[in-house]
């Protein structure tokens, strides 16, 4: 039984008792000769009371079963959930208060802790990929060369075997070369965000063999770097869904602005999602990355209920005519 119609049933029988022991210490030679019409009223005024009761009470108690609701349905990957309408108009109220700035707090230190975690996933990956490629992707060339000059010089039986070697390692540096820039997508540092998500659409079809179908509006607002690899990372993660999940030779990658924010579509017409699922590693990772930014992130049905999408909005800065 919820608590309200607790406390209004332990005020009912309160009231009762409260009114039979004062008839009966008050009138007690009128209490077995109370007549049918003042027995209606009393019990009219006995209802009237404890409706009016039930009403003070559900609006004393709402902060509280708001706060209650929102306990058993709150998720800090979505912030700015609230209980609403709370105020220190009493002790339910206050705690309503107590809980949304505990939520505040919470959210802002969830924050703080995953900015550093995925800065230092940011920094890990610019090193990985920077050893990969200054490193392995030499000692691979250096390898290639040598086998280049063997092939020259060993006789003719041989000569197959070793321009099968030369190919193996010559596909092995493209993969090292793929797997850097991933890591690291360098057109994001030198050429902004546009030019980054068309040549993240090119190699994830070449690698996936689906056609990523890619819209981009004209003079979409400017973001600050660290918006921009949100934006990154998300399409990176939902493009990699798409080919994971979907089943699909095609899909879409949308850049659009939506006032001074900046929006980021990724749809396609697949298997959609399970209904019911647990949301896997990625969703969350792409639902703290736009809470890092303060984005908000919608994952659901594509349009005509068919295939899933994935869409991101950023606040931007005003347009900027080089975007």
């Amino acid at each position: 039984m919820p608590l309200v119609y607790r406390v209004a049933l332990v005020n009912a029988v309160v009231l009762v008792a409260a009114v039979v022991v004062t008839l009966l210490i008050l009138a007690p030679h009128k209490f077995s000769s109370v007549a049918d019409d003042e027995a209606a009223l009393l019990a009219g005024a006995l209802v009237l009371m404890g409706a009016a009761n039930l009403l003070m009470l559900r609006r004393v108690i709402r902060p509280l079963e708001a706060l209650t609701a929102l306990a058993r349905r709150v998720d800090l990957t979505r912030p700015g959930q609230r209980v609403p309408d709370a105020a220190a108009t009493s002790e339910a109220g206050e705690l309503a208060l107590t809980f949304n700035e505990m939520l505040a707090r919470l959210e802002a230190e969830r924050q703080e802790a995953t900015g550093r975690v995925l800065a230092g996933q940011e920094a890990e990956r610019l090193r990985i990929a920077q050893e990969l490629h200054d490193q392995v992707g030499q000692e691979l060339t250096a390898v290639l060369l040598g086998l280049a000059r063997v092939h020259a010089q060993v006789q003719a039986p041989l000569r197959e075997g070793v321009a099968d070697v030369q190919e193996t390692v010559r596909a092995s540096l493209e993969d090292v070369r793929r797997i850097a820039l991933e890591l690291r997508p360098e057109a994001l540092d030198d050429l902004g965000l546009t030019s980054a998500l068309a040549v993240l659409g090119e190699r994830f079809a070449e690698r996936s063999g689906i056609v990523v179908e890619q819209r981009v509006a004209d003079r979409l607002p400017a973001l600050d770097p660290n918006a921009e690899l949100v934006v990154y990372r998300v399409a990176q993660e939902a493009l990699t869904n798409v080919a994971r999940h979907s089943g699909v030779t095609r899909a879409r990658l949308e850049l659009r602005r939506d006032g001074d924010n900046l929006v980021m579509v990724v749809s396609d017409q697949g298997r959609g999602l399970v209904a019911g699922g647990e949301p896997g590693t990625g969703m969350r990772g792409m639902r703290e990355r736009a809470a890092l930014i303060g984005a908000e992130l919608e994952i659901g049905r594509a349009d005509g209920g068919a295939g899933c999408r994935v869409a991101l909005t950023v606040a931007g800065a005003p347009t900027r005519d080089d975007r």
